[in-house]
């Protein structure tokens, strides 16, 4: 196995063809054809079904793909470390990033990222927690925030902020940010909420079970528009935090109230910025990582102080 061939194949399976692959990587399909069968033959296993409309992945093809991706991003990679040591930071940093902070963290990080590295590349890829991780072992991304993540071996994390979830509602009437809402109220709603492992589905199912209470889910959906599409059409309600809602095309549609545990504490979910300790880390992730931080605490702080306004203006209303 060469990484030629490795790549070919990485390329046909992503595209699902040997012809949309030929005119990416500039090589003539039957030299395509003889590089992938070569690796079949090597590997003493199909892994690739051809048909007439392209080509789809085996069993054995979906694990090698897994392996393929992270074995060229660790190549590219140790090209990129060795021509770092050539001057400024340059080169690929792949960064993950939750759904419910990907829609409004990606333009500031892309725009101060070509700031800070114009000789750099930068790839932002959107995920859940538990599969960025996956990832990030897999060499496949540099770095990920990560929710309620725990101490392991592979990882180094380090504690972002916490980040208050709060009960989302159609908005009736009133403000952006309502008063606070027991669990007890949230384990009476009809809850439109992702499915296991996700973070924030994790962590209420944790603090109900806690306090002898079950959510009850009316829908699993993963897509955070999505969910509040529902939300705002249905009535049904979400959990979330605020910056979810407060950087979506919905805004004006929705309420969000922050959820309190006994003693009125907050039900919160802790973000850690995560890396692997397998790895060593190249310069240029070594200067992107305070800058992700900055911009992440930032923007969760932002977040924050809207909704700390919004309750001042409702409290000044109610008087």
């Amino acid at each position: 196995m060469d990484l030629r061939q490795l790549e070919t194949f990485v390329r046909v399976a992503e595209l699902g063809s040997f012809t949309r692959a030929s005119v990416v990587l500039r090589v003539a399909q039957p030299a395509l054809s003889r590089q992938v069968r070569a690796l079949e033959v090597e590997l003493r296993q199909p892994l690739l079904n051809r048909n007439g409309r392209g080509v789809t992945l085996t069993e054995a093809g979906k694990r090698l793909l897994a392996h393929g991706r992270g074995i060229l991003q660790q190549v590219q990679r140790a090209r990129q470390d060795l021509e770092e040591q050539r001057g400024a930071a340059a080169g690929l940093v792949s960064i993950g990033l939750p759904p419910s902070l990907s829609r409004t963290l990606t333009t500031p990080l892309v725009e101060a990222f070509r700031e800070h590295f114009p000789k750099a590349t930068l790839s932002v890829v959107e995920g859940l927690s538990t599969y960025m991780l996956e990832w990030l072992a897999q060499g496949r991304i540099d770095c990920a925030l990560v929710y309620n993540a725990t101490p392991s071996a592979p990882f180094e994390l380090q504690r972002v902020a916490d980040e208050a979830l709060c009960l989302v509602s159609a908005r009736r009437a009133g403000p952006l940010v309502g008063p606070a809402a027991p669990l007890a109220e949230v384990a009476g709603r009809e809850l439109v909420i992702p499915s296991r492992p996700h973070a924030i589905r994790m962590r209420l199912e944790s603090a109900l079970a806690e306090a002898g209470l079950k959510p009850r889910v009316a829908l699993e959906v993963e897509s955070v528009p999505a969910i509040l599409d529902l939300v705002v059409r249905h009535p049904l309600h979400a959990v979330l935090a605020l910056n979810a809602v407060a950087g979506s095309a919905r805004e004006e549609a929705l309420a969000a109230r922050p959820i309190v545990l006994k003693g009125r504490r907050p039900l919160a979910t802790s973000l850690w910025l995560a890396t692997s300790s397998q790895r060593p880390r190249g310069p240029l992730l070594e200067q992107a990582l305070p800058l992700l931080c900055r911009l992440a605490e930032g923007h969760l702080a932002a977040a924050t102080a809207r909704a700390a306004a919004a309750r001042q203006s409702r409290r000044r209303a109610v008087r």
